[in-house]
């Protein structure tokens, strides 16, 4: 018999796996609770648990979460830490403390299956999904490393971790059911009890994914558009030569028409110089979110190694803002956090044993060879 990962598990399996032990549903709210709201890993410490189930756990099941290897800090504040997975992947996973609000950004994927063309992430290649365990393993890796040095710091609702964002490694809407599930657990109030507002999943724009997602979960969506034409979006990402912009708005808007509440969808928009930022980029996108209700995002891009982009000037990406502005989008500028330690947007690389050969077609555009 394999040995079950109860991280794996959301709250309702967790309650079938307790049944096919002949164990009362209320034991899945007990260990479901011991593990995501008291970060406990070891049966043996669950003392509202008989004796004997306790054993019983002990030789049937695990709560294995990913390995942290290492833990770098910025000097703005940001955490980033290396994660090892049970296979010697490593995936990234950053917290970024601010205010009354502490929000922590998770991967999806060992690498990313997308090419995004300024995202350090897909030049790593992509290797796999995550699982269930290794997606909500951040979630508690993180929380239990925080209690422990930051007992004393909490968000305006009592928590350390107040926000998670699915903005990490990989795209979300390609490992659709292990994230959602993990979400599920994130959302549940045995669980770790974030408000559906306060949990993101960002997308690149798989239409179909996007449109079962709605039907599943209510959660935050932001989606990374980067571009308000095809023939741009093509080249920034790719992704949209299958999914152009027209029918990744009208998903966007059937996405809200599901939620049981009025809400906005958030835009991000990398500025690159001379690429995607003049005031004709800015009036095209006033465009393109025409009757979408939404929030535009503005990311200073953040260089890597080998990228072919530099960021936009301060004044130009003002200058868009103000466009966007005047036109009645709500739109703010990112403040770029973890930089000094590749820890912002498009920087995350982990380490990926890549199936995608896609490091060496980096390598070979940089040697002129393509």
């Amino acid at each position: 018999m394999s040995v079950v990962n109860i991280l794996d598990l959301g709250h309702e399996p967790l309650e079938a796996f307790f049944k096919d032990l002949g164990e009362p549903a209320f034991r899945a709210r007990q260990v479901f609770k011991w593990i995501h709201q008291q970060g406990v890993d070891d049966f043996s410490l669950m003392t509202n648990v008989s004796k004997a189930l306790r054993q019983k756990l002990s030789d049937i099941a695990e709560i294995k979460a990913p390995e942290m290897v290492s833990e770098q800090p910025s000097a703005d504040g940001v955490r980033k830490w290396l994660l090892k997975l049970s296979d010697q992947q490593c995936i990234e996973t950053v917290f970024i403390p601010e205010g009354d609000r502490g929000t922590l950004c998770i991967s999806s994927q060992v690498g990313c299956a997308l090419d995004c063309t300024f995202c350090a992430t897909a030049r790593q290649g992509f290797n796999r999904n995550l699982s269930v365990a290794e997606i909500i393993g951040q979630v508690f890796v993180a929380r239990r490393r925080l209690e422990q040095e930051l007992a004393s710091t909490r968000t305006k609702n009592g928590r350390i971790i107040s926000n998670v964002v699915l903005m990490g490694m990989g795209e979300p809407l390609l490992n659709l059911d292990n994230v959602v599930a993990a979400m599920r657990i994130m959302l549940d109030d045995n669980g770790y009890g974030l408000s559906k507002r306060r949990v993101t999943l960002s997308t690149s724009g798989v239409v179909p994914a996007l449109d079962r997602l709605g039907e599943m979960i209510d959660v935050s969506l932001a989606v990374s558009l980067h571009a308000p034409s095809n023939d741009l979006r093509n080249k920034l990402v790719p992704l949209n030569r299958k999914y152009p912009i027209e029918d990744l708005m009208a998903a966007c808007m059937r996405f809200l028409a599901r939620k049981a509440q009025r809400d906005r969808i958030t835009f991000e928009y990398v500025m690159l110089e001379g690429v995607n930022d003049s005031s004709a980029h800015a009036h095209q996108l006033v465009k393109v979110l025409q009757g979408v209700p939404s929030k535009v995002n503005l990311i200073p891009f953040n260089a890597f190694a080998g990228t072919q982009y530099s960021r936009s000037s301060q004044r130009v990406i003002g200058s868009f803002r103000d466009i966007l502005y005047a036109k009645g989008v709500n739109t703010i500028t990112r403040k770029t956090r973890g930089d000094d330690i590749d820890a912002a947007c498009g920087q995350l690389a982990g380490k990926v044993q890549d199936k995608s050969r896609r490091n060496q077609h980096f390598v070979r555009i940089e040697q002129g060879v393509l």
